[in-house]
């Protein structure tokens, strides 16, 4: 900045703001908060070396970096960022299981929707055809408990299906 309006780094450390100040594109002199916090969770010396380190064209992203980092680290002294990213990792997981169960509920209530088609000639030689399709029917032959035992499994397998 030099010359009228000290950045905030400048200001806060209560020092003249150079026509170089590494810190003037990136704390600008309306908004101290966002040196402050900086400043009180990795110091200017440590922010002011990262930040001469890195090409100027990587810089912007490293200081929204550390800003989100040193709120992190406000809000939870302990675990930061990682805190933050094990809750919302949980949270997509705990989300995940539910919208597999949703699925595999939909799936079942669709099953169980589906008329019954009469069997059509077939191979003999095509097994596979005989359990895709025709199985459900002499499932369905038997007590009412077949079937509820037939859906649970079939339940069990797709929600193992989409899991996996």
């Amino acid at each position: 900045m030099g010359g009228n309006s000290p950045c905030a780094s400048c200001k806060l450390l209560r020092r003249r703001c150079a026509k170089d100040c590494v810190f003037a594109p990136y704390f600008p002199s309306d908004d101290p908060h966002k040196f402050a916090i900086v400043h009180k969770v990795f110091g200017a010396s440590n922010v002011s070396k990262m930040l001469q380190e890195l090409p100027v064209h990587q810089r912007a992203d490293a200081v929204s970096s550390l800003v989100y980092e040193a709120n992190a680290r406000v809000r939870d002294p302990v675990y930061g960022c990682v805190g933050a990213i094990s809750y919302l990792q949980n949270q997509v997981s705990q989300l995940q299981m539910q919208l597999a169960v949703a699925q595999a509920e939909i799936l079942c209530i669709q099953m169980q929707h589906e008329p019954v088609m009469p069997t059509p000639q077939m191979d003999p030689e095509d097994k596979s055809f005989l359990l895709q399709n025709s199985l459900p029917q002499y499932l369905n032959f038997g007590s009412s408990s077949n079937v509820i035992q037939y859906d649970s499994l079939k339940r069990e397998t797709i929600f193992e299906d989409m899991i996996s």
